[in-house]
């Protein structure tokens, strides 16, 4: 992990402030964010695929995802 991308003691400070909800929300909110770009990114690489198969190409994508 990149120095930059380490968690700062003022983020872990604001994500223990928050609720398990409000927690939940914020992840959800991340995850559809991430899956509009990855389907951006797909559209962009695939001008020709159909709605159809760029939902399919990035549900494949992100049910074999690992961190």
């Amino acid at each position: 992990m990149l120095a930059d991308e380490q968690t700062s003691p003022e983020q872990f400070a604001i994500f223990r402030r928050m609720t398990p909800e409000q927690r939940w929300w914020a992840a959800s909110r991340l995850y559809w964010t991430c899956r509009r770009h990855k389907t951006a990114f797909q559209r962009s690489q695939h001008p020709e695929w159909s709605d159809e198969q760029l939902n399919h190409e990035v549900r494949r994508i992100f049910s074999h995802a690992r961190t």
